[in-house]
């Protein structure tokens, strides 16, 4: 991963109060930088259990795109990283994609109960056609990485991790990189008995047994939710398809229709030369009204449609950290379902031995086990006893497991249910921001437009029409 030659560097402005940056209990820091809960009508005494404690979010940025190693196949693009504030004064750092790559992948390790953002796609056309370096493509990036960065930022949880700050401030972030794959924070994953079970019993299709009703709530919100945000932005790329699909040429939508239509006037202008001048008016007026069209495109539009795959993304993460929550469950339940059945057969062989009964009414496995090791010779009390004692030590690991796994689905449980909070917070956030954009350029768009046209009533006006 650290040798990988992805190409573009990005970079953050962190903007924290002067006060610093800590993690104890200090009374509600206030300042530049610094964001109260999203919900302003929130108060502490209002929480419930498994709400999360918003103590402020930091707000960053990223910004100075700077093409390095021109002319040569090693090309790459860097954003500037400026900390205003941190453990050091003003430090500032470049960051190249593939680093963005890194601490989310080991975001998602680190804290697998949170909703970590996603990041842009790395495999897109301009990979291919060459555009990679292009202003436009420069430009999405940016936005989409400043997004990735606001949402950990905005994360009450992520924005504390060791490595997040490392990101921010560190002169050597590879140094760090290198040093957090060697030395992971929290327990080594040591090989236990879940790892030694058949694969038969844990698998990505079995079903949970007892679903939570809360989490089948959760899961049916999400499904929802994502089928409304895909419903608008199917919309909205036939709205931008019929008023400006980018293309001049086409000639299929409504920017092209007005600019044809401009032309139209002005050629008729030639040939009405008592309101010649009128005319060109009328049409240059045309010609700014299919600007402030396209314009509208790129300005609102696209942002806007831009937004929402982003935020379907971030759904399809939260979905995630759902479906791992389930196979917490699936764990525990699968373990004790192991567990009966070996506890089972520890009954069996005890019954067998004690002479109170053999494997009549414990079913046809168990008599062909029976018959099994007689044709081997293996059922005498002897092997029975030994087997038995192999079957004691398993159950005892296997009680140890079943705990830890109840223990790890039921903590599993409650941070999804405090992440759920966080996560409709952050997104009832950015809904507010990305709907309020539209409508902003929507008004600026149409204000605009009025501007236009009523500069050329006047001119209309003045036309002599004898009756």
């Amino acid at each position: 991963m650290l040798g990988d030659d992805e190409d573009v560097f990005e970079s953050v402005a962190w903007e924290t109060p002067s006060a610093g940056y800590t993690t104890a209990e200090v009374p509600t820091p206030t300042g530049p930088g610094f964001k109260q809960s999203t919900d302003p009508e929130d108060t502490s005494d209002e929480r419930g259990p498994h709400d999360p404690k918003w103590e402020g979010y930091l707000i960053t940025s990223v910004q100075d795109p700077l093409k390095e190693l021109a002319e040569t196949k090693d090309a790459f693009v860097s954003y500037l990283t400026n900390l205003p504030i941190f453990s050091t004064q003003n430090p500032s750092s470049r960051r190249r994609f593939q680093d963005f790559v890194f601490l989310r992948e080991h975001l998602v390790k680190d804290f697998p109960a949170c909703v970590v953002p996603p990041l842009p796609e790395k495999h897109r056309l301009e990979y291919v056609t060459g555009d990679r370096f292009s202003p436009e493509f420069l430009e999405r990036r940016r936005q989409d990485l400043e997004l990735f960065l606001k949402r950990l930022s905005r994360h009450p949880t992520l924005q504390r991790s060791t490595l997040v700050r490392a990101f921010f401030e560190s002169t050597e972030w590879h140094v760090t990189m290198h040093q957090h794959v060697a030395h992971p924070p929290g327990p080594d994953s040591s090989p236990g008995v879940l790892d030694n079970i058949s694969d038969t019993l844990l698998n990505a299709f079995a079903k949970l047994r007892k679903p939570d009703e809360r989490f089948l709530a959760m899961r049916d919100g999400v499904d929802k939710s994502e089928e409304g945000l895909q419903n608008s932005e199917r919309i909205w790329n036939r709205v931008r398809s019929r008023s400006s699909d980018g293309n001049p040429e086409s000639g299929e939508d409504l920017t092209s229709d007005y600019h044809d239509l401009a032309v139209a006037v002005q050629g008729l202008g030639f040939l009405e030369s008592g309101i010649t001048d009128p005319l060109n008016h009328f049409s240059n007026t045309l010609l700014e009204f299919s600007a402030l069209l396209r314009h509208q495109t790129t300005s609102t539009t696209d942002p806007f449609l831009m937004q929402l795959r982003s935020l379907i993304a971030y759904s399809h993460a939260h979905r995630a950290v759902l479906r791992l929550r389930d196979q917490k469950q699936l764990d525990f339940e699968e373990l004790s379902n192991y567990l009966s059945g070996v506890t089972l057969e520890r009954d069996r062989l005890s019954a067998v031995i004690a002479g109170r009964a053999g494997s009549t009414g414990l079913g046809l496995g168990a008599y062909l086990r029976d018959r099994v090791d007689s044709l081997r010779g293996a059922d005498d009390d002897r092997s029975r006893v030994e087997r038995m004692k192999k079957l004691e030590t398993k159950i005892k690991e296997l009680q140890d497991a079943v705990t830890t796994a109840h223990e790890t689905s039921d903590a599993f449980s409650d941070e999804t249910l405090k992440e759920q909070a966080i996560f409709q917070r952050a997104k009832e956030a950015e809904m507010k921001e990305m709907l309020g954009s539209l409508a902003d350029g929507q008004i600026d768009m149409y204000k605009s437009s009025i501007e236009e046209w009523e500069r050329i009533i006047p001119i209309l006006q003045r036309i002599r029409v004898d009756i």
